[in-house]
């Protein structure tokens, strides 16, 4: 587990104090989420000649043959593909044409408001830059490492809690903590997924642009999201809460908040994707509700 923090605590690798990331994959970034990808021509080098030999006569040189032409940069095939919706598809008034990337927060602020409300809008997401933020959140959630940075959400309030084994002294997630993430969780619910992929569809141009100027250039933005929900569907339930335990900090200054610094006790548990340790924190049956609700977006997404 990525330990949560605030922007002037410690930081260990990777931070999480919230399940928005998944929020970020299963809604934000599908209405408007490296390295970077060069391909080189080899050329071919054509031998030197070989010198004459002295005192023998030259032997007849051999025709040179053509290098063989190099192979043209390729580009992935599409794995699935997804036609850009016409203005108005989502069923509202909206027929103007998609601004540029940089000018499109106006028009985005207004979709997102259509589709979860104004008061969800300004209680849940960070507008600013929302669609590359979307856009790097849903490629990070399948690594090991989702920065702060490029959430295009707000924190879930109150704080991370565990509960301690009298027997040994482990400390596991607190069976309250998934309170916290419910109302995201039902929001989600909530949603129209095929008004929410419709409007996905709208902007995906906009996606597009992100994805390739965030380092991948020649790669499908729709490939890599439906790459990443599968990733987090795939994530096993655990049947029970996970062990964790506290980053120790040295220092001269003790932490004032040190719910921030857990991880998962479990090396393979915390080597995990950033999305799926995300899956792991909010509770069994939230993980179990938001992977339905990634499987239904995966379906209308995916052509049969």
């Amino acid at each position: 587990m990525e330990p949560e923090l605030d922007r002037d605590e410690y930081r260990p690798p990777e931070p999480s104090r919230t399940p928005s990331l998944l929020v970020a994959a299963i809604v934000l970034a599908l209405v408007a989420a490296g390295g970077y990808y060069a391909w080189k021509r080899n050329q071919a080098v054509p031998a030197p000649e070989a010198a004459p030999v002295a005192a023998a006569p030259a032997a007849p040189a051999e025709p040179v043959q053509p290098a063989a032409p190099a192979a043209a940069p390729t580009t992935p095939a599409v794995e699935h593909p997804i036609d850009a919706a016409e203005p108005g598809a989502d069923g509202q008034a909206d027929k103007e044409p998609l601004p540029a990337l940089a000018d499109a927060g106006p028009q985005v602020n207004q979709m997102l408001e259509r589709l979860i409300g104004r008061k969800n809008v300004l209680n849940f997401l960070q507008i600013d830059g929302f669609l590359s933020h979307a856009v790097a959140t849903v490629d990070n959630l399948a690594r090991p490492h989702a920065p702060v940075t490029v959430w295009p959400v707000s924190p879930t309030p109150q704080r991370f809690t565990t509960q301690r084994n009298s027997a040994d002294g482990t400390e596991t997630i607190h069976p309250d903590n998934s309170r916290r993430y419910q109302p995201l969780v039902s929001l989600i619910e909530s949603i129209d997924t095929a008004q929410a992929v419709g409007m996905y569809r709208r902007l995906y141009p906009l996606f597009q642009q992100a994805y390739a100027e965030q380092g991948f250039p020649g790669r499908y933005f729709n490939d890599r999201l439906v790459q990443v929900i599968d990733h987090l569907i795939d994530t096993p339930v655990p049947a029970q809460a996970p062990a964790v335990h506290l980053v120790e900090v040295k220092g001269s200054v003790p932490s004032q908040r040190p719910w921030v610094r857990y991880e998962f006790a479990d090396p393979q548990l915390q080597n995990l994707s950033a999305g799926r340790k995300i899956l792991l924190r909010v509770g069994a049956d939230n993980q179990r509700r938001l992977q339905a609700k990634l499987a239904d977006i995966r379906g209308h997404l995916v052509k049969k």
